[in-house]
């Protein structure tokens, strides 16, 4: 299992389009990936459960992946909360 813990910088947070593009590159690792917000665990590739998250600007979240990309899942979805793309 690899995980990080960030502080969202999207001025929207993880709401509409930002939360699609999110799950849409969370689709392409084979990796099992989470995002945790306190004490919510979902799957990061399903739009509802990181909709029902309400991330919103400033929020400390941790996303956790286990599989064999699970690295690049992590360092690329942490790049987009980020602002990086």
């Amino acid at each position: 299992m690899y995980k990080q813990t960030v502080i969202v910088k999207l001025d929207v947070g993880l709401h509409a389009r930002p939360a699609a593009y999110f799950v849409r590159e969370a689709g392409r690792f084979s990796s099992e990936i989470h995002v945790i917000k306190g004490t919510a665990k979902v799957n990061a590739k399903s739009i509802m459960g990181v909709m029902s998250l309400a991330v919103s600007k400033g929020t400390e979240i941790t996303i956790e992946a286990t599989g064999r990309d699970e690295q690049e899942a992590v360092e690329r979805l942490i790049g987009i909360v980020r602002g990086e793309n």
